[in-house]
């Protein structure tokens, strides 16, 4: 398969999920699609990687998901938190955690 496929692919994915994060209010829709757009980027990681013949890009991806992994650990935690205080996942309404 052609890797500018790929690039197609991450590309398409990466406005999908920018767009979600633009258009959503629901807090857990945003932080999926900014998961989508992380991933997007690991394709276009791994894509240009493949092109080049090197690991660098591959080994890149590798460390963008581990920051992601620990990313919905404490992103879900402020979810969690935000909807036991307001009992509502809104993005509208985080600004109101202020102490």
């Amino acid at each position: 398969m052609n890797p500018v496929n790929y690039l197609y692919l991450a590309a398409l994915l990466f406005t999908i999920g920018a767009s979600g994060v633009l258009i959503r209010r629901n807090a857990i829709i945003v932080f999926m699609c900014v998961e989508l757009m992380l991933n997007a980027c690991n394709l276009a990681l791994v894509t240009f990687s493949r092109l080049h013949g090197n690991l660098d890009g591959q080994v890149i991806a590798f460390f963008v998901m581990v920051v992601a992994a620990a990313e919905v650990v404490v992103g879900l935690a402020i979810i969690v938190a935000l909807y036991r205080s307001r009992h509502s996942a809104s993005v509208d309404d985080a600004s109101l955690m202020k102490l």
